[in-house]
């Protein structure tokens, strides 16, 4: 290992620091650096229907499998995940930007003629064209500042092999080159 590497390791090389001289504030911090960070795009559905854009979905555990995603608490959707024991992830393909922008926008009809899908029989709809969806049973809700994190058991779903991800970076939606 380099000694520049192992003294970053131990903590030696001074770390960039947000001063508070120079107004940055840390959310501004926290949102120009998330803005280079590439995510893969989903759209999360409970019965109602409800559902809403997620960049914030992660999997958690194999053993068993969980996932989790990240929803505001000033989210529409929120009072619907709250209250419900289930959902459903659907990872977008590359040709679904529309569809990420629709679950995006607030006050948008999500659920409208233009919107494909099928409810299953436990109510949560599920969206026809994705590369994947998986139904969930909630787990776990927990706080995490103005959001709250939930994790879900996997129960089933489905993958449709060589569909590439739609994915967001930098406010933007887009795919590999």
């Amino acid at each position: 290992m380099s000694a520049k590497r192992f003294a970053v390791l131990r903590g030696d090389v001074p770390r960039p620091s947000v001063s508070p001289e120079t107004g940055t504030d840390t959310r501004d911090l926290f949102r120009s650096a998330f803005r280079r960070h590439a995510a893969g795009v989903a759209v999360v559905t409970t019965a109602g229907p409800v559902g809403f854009t997620a960049t914030s979905l992660a999997s958690v555990s194999a053993e068993p499998p969980l996932v989790t995603f990240g929803i505001g608490l000033g989210s529409s959707s929120w009072p619907a995940i709250r209250d419900q024991d289930s959902f459903v992830v659907h990872i977008l393909g590359e040709s679904q930007r529309d569809l990420a922008a629709l679950f995006a926008r607030s006050g948008a009809d999500r659920f409208g003629p233009e919107t494909a899908y099928t409810a299953l029989p436990t109510g949560e709809p599920v969206l026809h064209g994705v590369a994947a969806w998986l139904r969930c049973e909630i787990r776990e809700r927990f706080v995490a500042g103005d959001h709250r994190l939930v994790v879900g058991l996997i129960t089933e779903g489905e993958t449709v092999p060589g569909r590439r991800p739609l994915l967001y970076h930098d406010g933007t939606f887009g795919s590999f080159a």
